[in-house]
């Protein structure tokens, strides 16, 4: 069947360095116990938690598996918030619940890690740590808060010193950090279709291109309508990220949509990678337009970008990636441009996570808000429990009504004045 979203035309790291895809079923059935709309990380993952528990369930994905962010991330794995902490969590949630929150979302690396270890799945998983790198005395002492209140979850977090890190990073510009030893790098284009065989041999069924136009209630009946034929089922699942095409809409619009640029440059030097990864932590650290970067396993660096003028924006944001890489990193040579790619996040308001109920046994769960591996990892856990038939009311993640953002096709607009914003404050700072 024709869909609007197909195998990405340009090629991504991950996708010349990929393990053979999983061979998907011609035929799909007519009735399944759970029809999961969304084949990425999370609706993989919920798949593949149902078809476990004995859970006939199906998957539908709009186009081909990895099209989406699932395929198109940097492989970071981060059991955390991007734009949230866990003071922060507790002030908007009731104590109990906000505690629950913050240890799933801990947990979310070990999860990731655990599933790759019990299903097989090759992946070049590294579970070495992550780094977060404090730009600024300030930021220094925000993440030492924010390392005391993880540990005291149990969470394997503490606060390293500018001297250690300066010893894993091989700069001079920080003010200390702060280390998730559960953190670390995955090849996620492999990790998608590990999961995917993983769902198939639990006896799942997957079809790519089978994008669903509508999802109808009949007496205790979802029927999910596809060009020219129908599924029935008692639970839908709707796990369709930043998407807005047929009946992912009513999701995707609930969120601000963030497109990020990754570049991956020629290999470099082992000396080199001593120096600036000598675990080969990935680090991501705290200024306004943040600095990333991890190796690859043939010792590719990977970093990447917004643009604030999307008009030729792969050619212009690799160039400065990779530039600021050489820069920051103070590089022996300028290691070149291997590939760039592009894909979008999605950002809740409040950037935390978000179930919603679309009906009675339909839900849906959006907001990883750049933390797309480990968050979906749990995310789609949750997803699961819920069409197994657990109260809301027990689960980590608060369920709600969706609603859509007022003025939603504007959103791009107000990303790229806040990145330009971003850049300025940070070149602020520097000043300084």
């Amino acid at each position: 069947m024709p869909s609007s979203i197909a195998r990405p035309t340009n090629p991504t790291l991950w996708t010349l360095t990929a393990n053979p895809p999983p061979e998907l079923a011609r035929e799909l059935p007519s009735r399944c116990d759970v029809v999961v709309i969304g084949g990425g990380f999370t609706g993989l993952t919920a798949a593949l938690h149902l078809a476990r528990a004995g859970r006939s369930v199906c998957i539908l994905d709009a186009g081909r598996l990895g099209a989406g962010a699932s395929g198109m991330n940097a492989g970071f794995v981060v059991p955390n918030f991007a734009k949230a902490d866990p003071a922060t969590v507790r002030q908007k949630l009731p104590r109990d619940k906000a505690d629950a929150l913050l240890s799933l979302v801990g947990a979310g690396a070990d999860r990731v890690y655990a599933t790759i270890a019990e299903e097989g799945i090759a992946c070049d998983a590294a579970q070495t740590g992550w780094l977060q790198p404090a730009y600024g005395e300030a930021m220094a002492d925000v993440l030492r808060q924010r390392a005391r209140d993880w540990a005291e979850l149990g969470r394997p977090v503490e606060f390293l010193e500018a001297p250690e890190i300066q010893d894993e990073t091989g700069m001079d510009i920080y003010s200390g950090g702060l280390i998730d030893h559960s953190g670390g790098t995955i090849h996620p284009l492999n990790y998608l279709f590990g999961l995917a065989h993983a769902v198939l041999r639990h006896g799942g069924n997957i079809s790519e291109n089978s994008s669903v136009d509508r999802v109808e209630r009949h007496g205790s009946i979802w029927r999910i309508a596809l060009a020219g034929r129908e599924i029935e089922a008692d639970s839908v699942l709707l796990a369709t990220n930043a998407f807005t095409i047929g009946v992912a809409t009513r999701m995707g619009r609930t969120g601000v949509p963030l497109r990020v640029y990754q570049v991956a440059t020629k290999p470099i030097e082992a000396e080199t990678v001593a120096r600036i990864a000598p675990h080969r932590r990935p680090l991501g650290d705290t200024r306004s337009n943040l600095f990333t970067y991890r190796l690859d396993r043939d010792n590719r660096l990977i970093s990447g970008g917004m643009a604030i003028n999307p008009i030729g924006a792969f050619e212009r944001v690799g160039r400065a990636v990779v530039d600021r890489l050489a820069s920051e990193l103070r590089l022996p040579r300028h290691p070149g441009v291997e590939v760039v790619w592009t894909g979008v996040a999605i950002m809740t308001p409040d950037f935390l996570p978000r179930l919603y109920r679309f009906g009675d046994n339909f839900f849906g769960g959006i907001g990883c808000n750049g933390r797309g591996i480990a968050m979906t990892a749990q995310l789609g856990h949750v997803l699961a429990r819920l069409a197994l038939g657990e109260q809301a009311a027990s689960l980590p993640i608060p369920l709600q009504s969706s609603r859509p953002l007022p003025f939603h096709s504007l959103t791009p607009l107000v990303a790229s004045i806040a990145l330009a914003h971003a850049r300025f404050a940070d070149w602020r700072a520097g000043q300084r």
